[in-house]
């Protein structure tokens, strides 16, 4: 029996392109692919535009295809994420956009690999079609990133990846608000090899991530797998406090030992008291601040994060 591969795709105004993705899935796996099967998953995060009938019209004559359509606009991660649930395949693509920037033929390749015995498999961006300033700023990303999480994040590593079973139904016992997929998938295997891709523009329409939405992501990719932030502070805090003891001494030996007349009245007091209590203050918040993340780390997981408000060839 064959082996199934099932992909999870978001979609969002993308009227132009579904036709266009869909057609292709179908030529992969109908020429190269011919010893698999696979399940197509479109989520329709609410779209505008009327995607949500052109993917019923392809869905009422092909039951690979299964629409999800959500009951308002969750989120590309959200809505991706949610999905899983509803994946039968023998492996895994988490998220493989419509608009095609990342190149669906990379399928082929990810299967050899998993073939091959890897656990995951994952697409690099080493190139990306995009501005020299966005590019940069992303490569600077990645970096910060790595650097101070707990887990092993791949660098030029997004949500395109293949997953075997048993690793994407641990996916499911991660119940977060907001998941960064990406870091959740790291966290899974250590047996797992990347496959480097050009990621490519879009051949219809405008990307949905503008700035601000590029800015949240890269915020909970900072705090998902990392308390570095907090605790940035909290270091911060001690040092300035101990600058200012430092400081302190210092006008203590030259008041006593050199020549008191040198300092000006009050100021040193001023200066003494003003650094040295508002490093007290980073370093209580620094303090407070780890124990919220505690917290957070624990309680960030509500339930029914996405409403689905139709859903077709799913039973």
């Amino acid at each position: 029996m064959n082996k199934i591969i099932t992909i999870i795709s978001p979609c969002y105004n993308e009227r132009d392109n579904i036709k266009i993705f869909y057609n292709k899935i179908q030529e992969i796996f109908n020429t190269r692919l011919k010893n698999y099967n696979y399940e197509l998953i479109i989520v329709d995060d609410n779209s505008k535009d009327g995607s949500d009938k052109i993917l019923k019209d392809l869905a009422a004559s092909d039951p690979q295809l299964k629409i999800i359509i959500n009951n308002r606009n969750y989120g590309v991660h959200k809505s991706t994420f949610n999905a899983i649930k509803y994946s039968n395949g023998d492996a895994l693509i988490p998220m493989l956009p419509v608009d095609m920037q990342d190149t669906p033929e990379l399928i082929i390749d990810f299967i050899k690999k998993w073939e091959d015995g890897y656990d995951i498999v994952y697409g690099i961006k080493k190139k990306r079609n995009e501005s020299f300033i966005l590019r940069n700023f992303r490569n600077l990303y990645y970096l910060i990133v790595n650097k101070i999480s707990n887990i092993e994040i791949p660098p030029y590593v997004g949500e395109f990846q293949l997953i075997e079973k048993k690793l994407y139904k641990e996916l499911l016992s991660y119940d977060d608000y907001y998941p960064y997929t990406r870091g959740i998938i790291a966290n899974l295997s250590s047996n797992s090899i990347g496959v480097e891709y050009t990621w490519q523009k879009r051949i219809h329409g405008k990307s949905k991530m503008d700035l601000f939405k590029l800015f949240d992501l890269g915020i909970n990719g900072l705090i998902s797998f990392s308390n570095f932030p907090i605790r940035i502070f909290t270091i911060f805090g001690i040092l300035i406090a101990s600058a200012s003891v430092m400081f302190i001494i210092f006008q203590l030996f030259t008041h006593f030992f050199i020549d008191g007349r040198m300092n000006t009245p009050g100021i040193s007091t001023l200066i003494v008291a003003l650094f040295f209590f508002s490093g007290i203050q980073l370093l209580f918040l620094g303090i407070v601040g780890e124990y919220i993340s505690a917290i957070h780390s624990q309680v960030r997981k509500p339930k029914n994060n996405v409403i689905i408000k139709e859903k077709i060839n799913i039973e």
